[in-house]
């Protein structure tokens, strides 16, 4: 079925023609030529993408009519700047392709929206605009998720510089983040333009141009006339660029005059188009259920191809017969293409479509170094060491070790940490890679993807768990999906250290003991870390900054606050919760065993750990030899270890220190029946309840008793499970 805005622009074009021929060309006129065959190719790729999906071949119809002016934004910048584009930003690859050369930019799209294995950023996996050679990096359908990355990577350009660590960007880049207004309103958004301000205000190099594509309405809500000057404006320390989106050479001027302003100043600014959106929000969006017909077919006369079309005319560089030739030969180009690429090959297999995160994890598995499986000690000359100093130590270990690392999170520089874990090393390394950040979680872990993906090795730290909560999105929806939707050719290596768990003596209720990991155990591809030891503390904190640094994975370290400076174990006095400093990383995915019992294997981890070792030597008092399992790793469980212990004694009991409901002990007592096990298996956890303050907070949290419980519960024959 023809759409409206193709015949509109044809019956429009087609009024103009007189037969004339003459043509004059300028170097002005030329390079809106250059920049109209992005606009033409952008229009054709939407209409195609509706042609495909009526045929049954094409799985995305979200387009960029209306905003084809943004070729020009490209146009504006270096093909080496690095890009984190809108989903309306089809004319701005398009130019960008030309710009770089080397690559076919409409069969790039026509492949994204047929989700052909051969495309070539994420390999069927996603429509998105990204190429590595062409420095745009994939993003899926953001909602203002990618804006916090790009001021992570607009803060590391010039960090990099100054720490001498190469980045795959230009020392002198800009980096071009684009968006649409209703994002422009979203908590993500506002956190990510207040820390770029922020930094610039105290004189922090953020070479940053944000880009924001304004039509008016977010799918069927409207954007209030003058919202986005009225808020951003008069932003101090963001310098304001405004363009009408219908044409192009205001469009040109404007944005080359704010990528020369960010360029020469290093600091964020931000350019306002007002661009109009036609053909609804996608295919499936009936918007004439929400717009009056007057007023869709009034924004036709906005719309930038024909108001390119006619400006080329109006300066003599193309006839409306010439424009019109144009027209209808990006056409058949593109649906020649499409025709092709509709019976590409896709995905078919589990496997296939998971290769990137799979490839990831085996390499990580393969990595030669290895550490202590058993409880066995490490011979080293030193002192024992609390958890809390032995990840301070094993953070300046990574930090001298790769210059690449830089350290940051709320209160870790000055104060040295909430708990004192990072205490000291900000005089050991300096300013410029121990560092202090805003109070807003998006914005730490936007700067983690952002510093990752731009050469450095970023390990920011969360202060407690409750708080991932207000940013998770940044770990699921940015940092662990780059690899899989860029096909393994971007990376984000990252470290997030999280002070984690219950067990504080009733200190700060829920945010300051929160238990709760769901958010973080079904994120595929990423490594979760959970010691409780102090010499696994470390050798698991170099670990993950070396699968980080070789293989790009994003790791999630959870610190047990109750054990940050734990000294003893059974009795007051006996020391036997610390360690000496591991003299090699561990194996990640691979568990550490206590005791070699033959009637019982309690698995476990965190405070479950220390916990569970004294409920052992309980009960060994009353003949039943236990072996402890600490998985140490929720993510990739150390299935193998525990099932090998589960067999040797043939009685399981998970000790889950995070909630029945979504919490880690789910997954082992699954994993055990994948595994086909079928001895005895129960499992005790904390309620599924916040945590509240005082001493009630022992009410719902694992105890030592149930515990004990439990455990006598199996050999007693009583099948109530032992759960708490």
């Amino acid at each position: 079925m023809a759409e409206p805005i193709d015949e509109h622009f044809l019956d429009r074009i087609g009024s103009l023609c007189s037969g004339s021929s003459a043509v004059s060309r300028s170097a002005t006129t030329d390079r809106i030529l250059e920049l109209f065959d992005a606009q033409l190719g952008s229009r054709h790729l939407d209409l195609a993408a509706r042609w495909l999906r009526s045929i049954g071949r094409g799985f995305y119809t979200i387009g960029s009519a209306g905003h084809e002016s943004n070729a020009a934004v490209a146009g504006a910048l270096r093909p080496t700047d690095p890009a984190l584009l809108h989903y309306r930003s089809g004319a701005f690859y398009l130019e960008r392709a030309r710009q770089g050369g080397g690559s076919d930019p409409i069969r790039d799209v026509l492949e994204g929206l047929v989700a052909a294995t051969s495309e070539p950023m994420s390999g069927g996996r996603h429509k998105v605009f990204g190429r590595a050679d062409l420095a745009v990096i994939p993003q899926t359908s953001t909602i203002a998720s990618h804006l916090p990355r790009a001021v992570g990577v607009a803060f590391s350009i010039p960090r990099a510089k100054k720490l001498g660590v190469a980045s795959p960007w230009p020392e002198d880049a800009v980096v071009v983040c684009s968006f649409g207004d209703a994002s422009a309103n979203h908590s993500t958004a506002l956190g990510a333009i207040n820390t770029a301000v922020h930094s610039a205000y105290q004189g922090v190099p953020l070479p940053l141009l944000f880009v924001c594509e304004d039509n008016g309405i977010g799918i069927s809500v409207r954007t209030p006339a003058g919202w986005i000057a009225s808020n951003f404006a008069e932003r101090r320390g963001l310098e304001y660029f405004y363009a009408d989106g219908s044409e192009l050479h205001e469009v040109l001027a404007t944005a080359t005059a704010a990528a020369t302003w960010v360029r020469t100043h290093r600091k964020p600014a931000f350019l306002h188009l007002r661009t109009v959106r036609l053909m609804g929000h996608a295919g499936s969006d009936v918007e004439s259920a929400y717009r009056g017909a007057s007023e869709i077919s009034a924004d036709y006369a906005r719309d930038p191809v024909l108001c390119t079309a006619r400006w080329l005319i109006e300066n003599g560089a193309l006839t409306a017969e010439g424009v019109l030739e144009r027209y209808e030969a990006k056409r058949a180009q593109v649906i020649g293409a499409a025709r092709e690429i509709a019976e590409l090959p896709h995905l078919g297999s589990a496997a296939e479509v998971m290769k990137p995160l799979s490839e990831m994890m085996r390499d990580i598995a393969s990595a030669p170094q290895a550490g202590p499986t058993s409880s066995a000690p490490v011979t080293a000359a030193a002192a024992p060491l609390t958890l809390a100093q032995a990840v301070n130590r094993a953070l300046l270990e990574v930090l001298e070790r790769y210059r690449q690392a830089v350290l940051f999170g709320e209160d870790v520089a000055r104060k040295g940490g909430v708990y004192g874990v990072t205490r000291g090393l900000l005089d050991r390394v300096g300013p410029a890679r121990v560092f202090d950040t805003v109070l807003d979680e998006q914005a730490v872990l936007g700067l983690a993807a952002g510093a990752g993906i731009s050469g450095l090795l970023p390990i920011a730290e969360i202060q407690y768990l409750a708080y991932l909560h207000n940013a998770a999105d940044q770990i699921r929806g940015e940092a662990a999906t780059l690899q899989f939707f860029s096909n393994r050719q971007y990376r984000n290596p990252m470290v997030v250290r999280i002070a984690a768990y219950g067990y504080q003596k009733g200190f700060g209720g829920h945010f300051h003991n929160d238990n709760a990991v769901a958010a973080l155990r079904d994120i595929p591809g990423i490594v979760v870390a959970s010691p409780s030891r102090p010499d696994d503390a470390a050798a698991m904190l170099l670990a993950c900054a070396d699968a980080a640094m070789r293989h790009g994975a994003v790791c999630i370290f959870l610190e047990p606050i109750a054990l940050y400076h734990t000294k003893d174990l059974h009795v007051d006095g006996d020391g036997e919760w610390m360690s000496i400093y591991p003299t090699e990383p561990a194996e990640v995915g691979r568990a550490r065993v206590y005791g070699e019992g033959r009637d019982l294997t309690i698995v476990t981890f965190g405070n479950g750990v220390p916990m569970s070792l004294r409920c052992a030597r309980d009960l060994e008092k009353v003949d039943i030899g236990v072996r402890v399992v600490d998985m140490r790793w929720i993510a990739p469980l150390p299935i193998e270890d525990i099932e090998h212990h589960a067999r040797a004694t043939g009685r399981v009991l998970v000790v889950d220190e995070t909630r029945r409901t979504g919490g880690v002990g789910e997954g082992v007592i699954a994993a055990l029946a994948d595994a086909g096990f079928d001895g005895i298996v129960r499992r005790v956890a904390s309620k599924d309840s916040f945590i509240p303050l005082g001493d009630a907070a022992l009410e719902v949290l694992l105890s030592e008793d149930s515990i004990i419980d439990a455990s006598s519960r199996i050999f007693d024959g009583i099948d109530e499970g032992g759960e708490q």
